[in-house]
This record gives C-alpha cells, sequence and structure tokens, in this order.
C-alpha cells in the first residue's frame, strides 16, 4: 500500500507534460509474473495537450482529469527465473573433466604450433635463414633432400655491398627497408593473434592443474588450522580464527602471483600453479609436527624469554648510554 503518491509519465521521452497525483494507491504482480498493477484512488491527471496547427504555436492547451479509481498496468521484462541453456557453457574451460581437459589442450596445443609454423613461413627473410626456419618447421621427409650450409661458411656483406654501383647499393637497400617494413607489420599482427591463442591454451592447462591444487589446499589448510588450534593457548577461539584468516590472504597472495606468472609464460606452468603447494605443505607439516609434540612456539612466553636471552635490553641501553655520552 502506497501513500501520497506523484507519478511523472515519461512513456512518450517527453518532459514533464503528463503528471498524475493521487491519494494512496495499491501494488501488486500478477499470478503469472508477467505484469505489475497499480491501482490509484482519489487523484487528479494533468496533461498538455500537444497542438498540431501551426497557426496556434503559441497555444497550450491543458487537460486535467479526476478520478476515483484508476488502474496502470506495466509489463515486466525479464522477471521470472528462466534456466540458461547448458550447451552455452559446456565447452568453457571450468565445465570440462580431466579427460576432456587434456583433448581440448592437446587439440590447441598443435593449432598455436600450426599457426606459429604458418607465421613464420611468411617472413621475408634471405634464402639461407628461411631454408633453415623451413627445414626445422616442416616434418622430416626421409625423400627430401635438405641442405645445410656449414658453421665455418660465412659470408662479408660489406665487402660484397662495397663494392657495388651506388645504383644497385640503392636498390638493396630499398628492397632490404621494404622487406624489414613489412615484416614489422606482419609481426605486430601476428602477435596479437598468438597472444590470443597462447592464452586460450593457458587457460586450459591451468584448470587442469587447479583440479588437483584446490583439493590439495583444502588438505594443506586442515593441517594447518587444526594444528593451531592446539598451539595457540590464549585467546580462546579468536586468535587461531585471526592466525588462519591471515595465513589464508597470504596463500591467496602467493596463488594469484604464482598463477599470474603462469599464464602470463614468466614460469612454467608447473611451477606457477604449484607455487603456494610447495610454499604452504612445508608451513603444515611443521605445524603438526609442533602440535603433536606440545610445542609453544606460538605462545608469548616463549618469545619474551627468547628476547631476554639475546639481552635485547641491555643493547638499548648501551645505545641509550653512548647517545648520552
Amino acid at each position: 500500500m502506497l501513500y501520497g503518491l506523484l507519478i511523472y509519465d515519461h512513456t512518450k521521452n517527453k518532459s514533464n507534460v503528463s503528471v498524475t497525483v493521487a491519494d494512496s494507491g495499491f501494488l501488486r504482480i500478477t499470478e503469472d509474473k508477467k505484469y505489475m498493477v497499480l491501482n490509484l484512488y482519489n487523484g487528479v491527471n494533468y496533461s498538455e495537450e500537444p497542438v498540431n496547427d501551426r497557426e496556434r504555436q503559441n497555444v497550450h492547451p491543458f487537460r486535467r482529469d479526476k478520478f476515483d479509481e484508476q488502474t496502470i498496468r506495466v509489463k515486466v521484462n525479464n522477471f521470472e527465473f528462466n534456466m540458461i541453456d547448458e550447451n552455452l557453457f559446456k565447452n568453457r574451460y571450468r565445465m570440462l573433466n580431466i579427460n576432456q581437459l587434456t583433448v581440448m589442450e592437446d587439440s590447441l596445443s598443435k593449432r598455436y604450433e600450426a599457426r606459429l609454423q604458418s607465421y613464420l613461413m611468411q617472413m621475408e627473410i634471405n634464402p639461407v635463414i628461411t631454408n633453415h626456419i623451413h627445414n626445422r618447421i616442416v616434418k622430416y621427409d626421409s625423400l627430401r633432400q635438405y641442405s645445410y650450409t656449414t658453421a665455418d661458411s660465412t659470408f662479408d656483406f660489406e665487402s660484397c655491398f662495397n663494392g657495388r654501383d651506388k645504383w644497385l647499393k640503392a636498390e638493396i637497400s630499398t628492397i632490404a627497408l621494404e622487406r624489414a617494413r613489412n615484416n614489422s607489420a606482419n609481426l605486430s599482427m601476428y602477435e596479437g593473434q598468438m597472444v590470443i591463442e597462447k592464452r586460450g591454451l593457458n587457460q586450459h592447462t591451468m584448470e587442469k592443474h587447479r583440479k588437483f591444487t584446490l583439493s590439495i589446499a583444502v588438505l594443506i589448510f586442515f593441517f594447518i588450522g587444526a594444528p593451531l588450534g592446539a598451539i595457540i593457548r590464549r585467546g580462546g577461539l579468536g586468535m587461531p580464527v585471526v592466525v588462519s584468516i591471515l595465513l589464508f590472504i597470504a596463500y591467496y597472495i602467493v596463488s594469484m602471483t604464482g598463477e599470474k606468472s603462469a599464464r602470463e609464460d614468466v614460469w612454467q606452468m608447473f611451477t606457477g600453479m604449484w607455487f603456494s603447494t610447495f610454499v604452504f605443505l612445508p608451513v603444515g607439516i611443521w605445524l603438526t609436527y609442533k602440535s603433536a609434540n606440545d610445542s609453544t612456539v606460538m605462545s608469548t612466553e616463549t618469545y619474551v624469554k627468547l628476547f631476554n636471552k639475546l639481552k635485547f635490553k641491555n643493547w638499548f641501553r648501551k645505545a641509550d648510554s653512548e647517545s648520552e655520552g
């Protein structure tokens, strides 16, 4: 139930030319969830009527309608809960199992290598280097004769270039500059496409590793959280929870650092995805060992005694005396 209603009608994309004032109103949704119905009571509708006659442009008709009850129906879009078709997401890398990820990873890897080979073959370099690239890229064929230059064979470009005529030097420089510009443009175009291909490949590989790292992370935090509850003597339940949250935040930061490094090919995929596990697994083992031996490693008294043994107070007193002297 609503009271003191003031409604501006902007359905025709105009200014406030239609205003409704009502004493009260009742808002409800129809049973089929398709319309919103507003029943207004004891109100007035004020509206300005348009003028089509050019000779009466300075005339502005005004209309006022009083009503005891008025009904406004508004169609509600996207109000119903509709299940999204699963086929739209079934091929997403996060929805695939281990076998499917392995197949997709193999397919994407072959497609990435094939596209990389195709781009390399389109580069315009001198015939010797082009021949070497072609021999390394194309699969070995026993019936094909391969030609290789020996390591001792060198080419003195400067002496050969300086011995040519000026017009030939200009032609050679023009051709070399044109090929360099074409190669630069091709590299700029191919780089973006290869980054997209490699990113898709890395996503599938990361997801395959993540299915194992997240499962092991649950066990690691079990061996971290349970010993903390036994080691921390003071603070009740609050202190172990605070320490566990701090460790979880540290795990999240380390994990995101490793995943980002693996995704950007800064680290190897295995190293980046398992970096957080390698860091926190020894922590869990160490805490479990300390808990089994009833250690006081998390007790404040332990660090107070250590502080006294190292005689930090004497150092501070000595420093103060030297400063005064």
